[in-house]
Protein backbone atom coordinates (compact mmCIF):
# COMPACT_ATOMS: atom_id res chain seq x y z
CA UNK A 1 0.00 0.00 0.00
CA UNK A 2 3.10 2.49 0.80
CA UNK A 3 4.78 1.76 -2.77
CA UNK A 4 1.93 1.90 -3.99
CA UNK A 5 1.23 5.09 -2.68
CA UNK A 6 4.82 6.19 -3.33
CA UNK A 7 4.54 5.89 -7.13
CA UNK A 8 1.77 7.94 -7.66
CA UNK A 9 3.39 10.84 -5.59
CA UNK A 10 6.18 10.55 -7.99
CA UNK A 11 4.26 10.62 -11.44
CA UNK A 12 2.59 13.33 -10.48
CA UNK A 13 5.21 15.91 -10.43
CA UNK A 14 6.09 14.38 -13.70
CA UNK A 15 2.87 15.14 -15.21
CA UNK A 16 3.03 18.49 -13.94
CA UNK A 17 6.56 19.14 -15.89
CA UNK A 18 5.11 17.71 -18.95
CA UNK A 19 2.69 20.38 -19.13
CA UNK A 20 5.61 23.21 -19.31
CA UNK A 21 6.70 22.83 -22.91
CA UNK A 22 2.53 22.66 -24.05
CA UNK A 23 2.31 26.49 -22.77
CA UNK A 24 5.38 27.12 -23.59
CA UNK A 25 4.58 26.66 -27.30
CA UNK A 26 1.01 28.19 -26.72
CA UNK A 27 2.58 31.38 -25.47
CA UNK A 28 4.99 31.57 -28.19
CA UNK A 29 2.25 31.07 -30.89
CA UNK A 30 -0.13 33.48 -29.39
CA UNK A 31 2.93 36.30 -28.74
CA UNK A 32 2.65 37.56 -32.54
CA UNK A 33 -1.03 38.17 -32.41
CA UNK A 34 -1.20 40.02 -28.76
CA UNK A 35 1.84 42.24 -29.75
CA UNK A 36 -0.36 42.91 -32.98
CA UNK A 37 -2.96 43.95 -31.13
CA UNK A 38 -1.29 45.96 -28.63
CA UNK A 39 0.20 47.94 -31.61
CA UNK A 40 -2.96 48.79 -33.26
CA UNK A 41 -4.59 49.14 -30.55
CA UNK A 42 -1.84 51.26 -28.19
CA UNK A 43 -0.05 52.94 -30.93
CA UNK A 44 2.25 54.95 -28.07
CA UNK A 45 4.26 51.79 -27.23
CA UNK A 46 5.86 52.28 -29.82
CA UNK A 47 5.62 48.39 -31.38
CA UNK A 48 4.94 49.54 -34.48
CA UNK A 49 7.33 50.01 -37.79
CA UNK A 50 8.92 53.43 -37.68
CA UNK A 51 9.96 53.47 -41.38
CA UNK A 52 8.39 53.99 -44.77
CA UNK A 53 8.59 52.11 -47.97
CA UNK A 54 8.18 55.19 -50.63
CA UNK A 55 10.23 57.43 -51.97
CA UNK A 56 8.64 60.21 -52.24
CA UNK A 57 7.28 62.11 -49.38
CA UNK A 58 3.53 61.95 -48.07
CA UNK A 59 1.87 65.21 -48.13
CA UNK A 60 -0.12 65.28 -44.76
CA UNK A 61 -3.03 66.34 -44.59
CA UNK A 62 -3.51 66.22 -48.32
CA UNK A 63 -4.28 69.55 -49.78
CA UNK A 64 -7.84 69.45 -52.41
CA UNK A 65 -7.80 70.61 -55.61
CA UNK A 66 -8.23 74.63 -55.66
CA UNK A 67 -11.31 76.14 -57.78
CA UNK A 68 -11.05 77.71 -61.22
CA UNK A 69 -10.99 80.91 -59.38
CA UNK A 70 -8.40 80.18 -57.03
CA UNK A 71 -6.11 79.27 -59.49
CA UNK A 72 -7.27 80.08 -62.71
CA UNK A 73 -5.41 78.36 -65.69
CA UNK A 74 -5.21 78.99 -69.81
CA UNK A 75 -3.44 77.03 -72.48
CA UNK A 76 -1.21 78.38 -74.26
CA UNK A 77 -3.60 79.47 -77.14
CA UNK A 78 -5.34 81.69 -73.93
CA UNK A 79 -8.40 79.29 -73.37
CA UNK A 80 -9.20 79.09 -69.86
CA UNK A 81 -8.14 75.55 -68.33
CA UNK A 82 -10.25 73.71 -65.29
CA UNK A 83 -8.03 71.73 -63.50
CA UNK A 84 -10.94 69.84 -61.82
CA UNK A 85 -11.27 68.30 -65.73
CA UNK A 86 -8.65 65.99 -64.91
CA UNK A 87 -10.28 64.26 -61.84
CA UNK A 88 -10.39 60.69 -62.04
CA UNK A 89 -6.99 59.93 -63.02
CA UNK A 90 -3.63 60.17 -61.27
CA UNK A 91 -2.01 63.42 -62.29
CA UNK A 92 1.77 63.73 -62.27
CA UNK A 93 2.82 67.63 -61.89
CA UNK A 94 5.41 69.68 -62.73
CA UNK A 95 6.22 73.58 -62.82
CA UNK A 96 8.58 75.93 -64.56
CA UNK A 97 8.90 78.61 -66.63
CA UNK A 98 8.47 78.42 -70.39
CA UNK A 99 12.02 78.52 -71.59
CA UNK A 100 12.54 75.25 -69.92
CA UNK A 101 15.88 75.02 -68.74
CA UNK A 102 18.01 71.49 -68.33
CA UNK A 103 16.39 70.27 -64.97
CA UNK A 104 12.83 71.09 -66.72
CA UNK A 105 13.23 68.90 -69.63
CA UNK A 106 14.78 66.47 -67.18
CA UNK A 107 11.32 66.33 -65.03
CA UNK A 108 9.32 66.50 -68.11
CA UNK A 109 11.59 63.31 -69.33
CA UNK A 110 10.91 61.77 -65.50
CA UNK A 111 7.23 61.87 -65.60
CA UNK A 112 6.61 60.78 -69.27
CA UNK A 113 8.86 57.95 -69.03
CA UNK A 114 7.50 57.04 -65.40
CA UNK A 115 4.08 57.03 -67.12
CA UNK A 116 4.70 55.38 -70.25
CA UNK A 117 5.84 52.34 -68.12
CA UNK A 118 2.66 51.80 -66.26
CA UNK A 119 2.04 48.84 -68.72
CA UNK A 120 -1.87 48.35 -68.34
CA UNK A 121 -2.28 51.04 -65.53
CA UNK A 122 -1.28 53.71 -68.07
CA UNK A 123 -4.78 55.01 -68.88
CA UNK A 124 -5.00 55.43 -65.27
CA UNK A 125 -2.51 58.71 -64.96
CA UNK A 126 -1.91 61.79 -66.79
CA UNK A 127 0.60 64.92 -66.52
CA UNK A 128 0.36 68.49 -66.73
CA UNK A 129 3.58 71.07 -66.64
CA UNK A 130 2.03 74.32 -64.93
CA UNK A 131 4.20 77.08 -67.17
CA UNK A 132 4.88 80.05 -64.24
CA UNK A 133 5.76 82.41 -66.80
CA UNK A 134 4.14 84.20 -70.41
CA UNK A 135 7.37 82.74 -71.84
CA UNK A 136 6.96 80.90 -75.41
CA UNK A 137 7.32 77.19 -75.23
CA UNK A 138 10.42 76.10 -77.51
CA UNK A 139 9.17 73.85 -80.62
CA UNK A 140 11.27 71.08 -79.83
CA UNK A 141 9.81 70.33 -75.88
CA UNK A 142 6.35 70.87 -77.23
CA UNK A 143 6.90 68.05 -80.28
CA UNK A 144 9.02 66.00 -77.56
CA UNK A 145 6.14 65.72 -74.65
CA UNK A 146 2.76 65.93 -77.03
CA UNK A 147 0.31 64.72 -74.31
CA UNK A 148 1.69 66.19 -71.65
CA UNK A 149 -1.65 69.16 -70.60
CA UNK A 150 0.66 72.57 -70.86
CA UNK A 151 -1.02 75.79 -69.24
CA UNK A 152 -0.26 78.75 -68.07
CA UNK A 153 -0.29 79.82 -64.49
CA UNK A 154 0.06 82.73 -62.03
CA UNK A 155 3.28 81.19 -59.76
CA UNK A 156 1.63 82.40 -56.42
CA UNK A 157 -1.42 81.41 -56.90
CA UNK A 158 0.25 78.00 -57.84
CA UNK A 159 2.63 77.78 -54.99
CA UNK A 160 -0.41 78.44 -52.35
CA UNK A 161 -1.43 74.87 -53.67
CA UNK A 162 1.98 73.02 -54.37
CA UNK A 163 4.27 74.77 -51.98
CA UNK A 164 2.39 76.42 -49.35
CA UNK A 165 5.95 77.69 -47.78
CA UNK A 166 7.73 79.00 -50.35
CA UNK A 167 7.31 83.02 -49.48
CA UNK A 168 8.44 85.14 -51.71
CA UNK A 169 10.33 83.13 -54.04
CA UNK A 170 7.12 81.09 -54.83
CA UNK A 171 8.59 80.31 -58.49
CA UNK A 172 12.17 78.96 -56.92
CA UNK A 173 9.91 77.02 -54.65
CA UNK A 174 8.20 75.28 -57.96
CA UNK A 175 11.40 75.05 -60.10
CA UNK A 176 12.99 71.51 -57.96
CA UNK A 177 9.60 68.92 -57.08
CA UNK A 178 7.15 67.04 -58.87
CA UNK A 179 4.09 65.88 -57.42
CA UNK A 180 1.09 63.65 -57.98
CA UNK A 181 -2.89 64.13 -57.27
CA UNK A 182 -4.85 61.51 -56.81
CA UNK A 183 -8.15 60.69 -58.78
CA UNK A 184 -10.03 62.23 -56.29
CA UNK A 185 -8.07 66.05 -56.64
CA UNK A 186 -5.89 65.69 -53.40
CA UNK A 187 -2.63 66.88 -53.52
CA UNK A 188 -0.79 63.50 -52.03
CA UNK A 189 3.04 63.17 -52.82
CA UNK A 190 5.88 64.87 -53.41
CA UNK A 191 9.51 63.66 -55.42
CA UNK A 192 12.20 65.67 -54.44
CA UNK A 193 14.51 68.09 -57.45
CA UNK A 194 16.67 65.92 -59.22
CA UNK A 195 14.18 62.89 -57.63
CA UNK A 196 15.56 58.76 -59.39
CA UNK A 197 13.88 58.55 -62.01
CA UNK A 198 13.39 54.31 -60.98
CA UNK A 199 12.19 55.80 -57.55
CA UNK A 200 9.80 57.46 -59.19
CA UNK A 201 8.63 54.89 -61.24
CA UNK A 202 8.03 52.44 -58.27
CA UNK A 203 6.26 54.58 -55.99
CA UNK A 204 3.58 55.31 -59.21
CA UNK A 205 3.42 51.31 -59.52
CA UNK A 206 2.82 50.66 -55.95
CA UNK A 207 0.44 53.95 -55.41
CA UNK A 208 -1.52 51.88 -58.64
CA UNK A 209 -1.37 48.40 -57.89
CA UNK A 210 -2.83 49.42 -53.67
CA UNK A 211 -5.22 51.72 -55.33
CA UNK A 212 -8.74 51.04 -56.18
CA UNK A 213 -9.43 54.07 -57.53
CA UNK A 214 -8.34 56.02 -61.01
Amino acid sequence: MTQQASTTNDESPRKQRSLVPLYAIVAICLAPFVLALLAYYFPSLGLRPGGSTNYGTLIEPQRPMPSARALPLTTLDGKPFNLSTLKGKWILVTADAGACSESCVRKLFVLRNAHASQGKNVERLTRIWFVTDQAPIPADILKAYVGTHIVRADPARLAAFLAPRAGSDSAGALRGPMWVIDPLGHLMMRFPANADPMSVRGDLSKLLRNSQIG
